[in-house]
């Protein structure tokens, strides 16, 4: 099934039946781990959805700059910051990343399965430059699998399509050695529970770089 990640796509989603669900969401537990060491600066969170994780980044001193195409996802967001006593921290930008272009530069670019109407390592590319000199980015992905024989038939709706997914091999040959320290370059699959109690297994990439001064 091929999907285009467009504004009515998105405004679908924001505005649907998974939109409680997804607006409740804890910040990713890669994120946490990633930049739980760093020292806080400037941050964007590139797709932001509810702004799960970039509540949590203002929470630790960030301040953020969270971006998204969905206005519903946003006012959430903004929603739950405010709750949390760090709505002044985070500013939210309703913008589509296929061909925003933020003014300034960043000491975090993070991104947590964005999917925008370009392809998906387009996406990294134009993200890692917004990352300021010696500041890291973040990218935390959908693992792409190959289905082989399924010939495109998807068993398990958990999956993501494939353009919506890519490998680590992939992203990091993305990224110039001369430009880029890649830190962390992993695959891994953890077990989330949904509200309600259900469990779904998520195969996810997680790539984290700092880009050379």
């Amino acid at each position: 099934m091929t999907h285009t990640f467009d504004d009515d796509y998105w405004k679908d989603i924001w505005e649907g039946e998974r939109a409680p669900s997804m607006g409740a969401s804890d910040a990713n537990p890669h994120l946490v781990r990633e930049t739980g060491t760093l020292a806080p600066g400037t941050a964007l969170d590139a797709g932001c959805g509810a702004g799960a994780e970039a509540i949590w980044l203002a929470t630790q001193g960030w301040q953020v700059t969270a971006a998204d195409i969905a206005a519903a996802a946003l006012e959430r967001a903004a929603a739950r910051a405010a709750a949390r006593g760090v709505g002044d921290r985070v500013e939210w930008v309703e913008a589509d990343l296929a061909v925003w272009d933020p003014e300034a530069r960043y000491d975090l670019v993070t991104t947590h399965y964005a999917h925008p109407s370009i392809p998906q390592l387009d996406l990294y590319d134009r993200i890692g430059t917004w990352v300021a000199p010696g500041g890291t980015l973040l990218i935390v992905g959908h693992l792409h699998h190959d289905y082989g024989h399924d010939h495109g038939h998807n068993h398990n709706q958990n999956t993501p399509p494939a353009e919506a997914s890519a490998t680590a091999a992939a992203i990091t040959a993305r990224l110039d050695v001369a430009s880029w320290d890649v830190r962390t370059a992993e695959e891994s699959q953890r077990v989330l529970t949904r509200p309600g109690g259900g469990k779904v297994t998520l195969h996810d990439v997680v790539v984290r770089a700092t880009r050379r001064t």
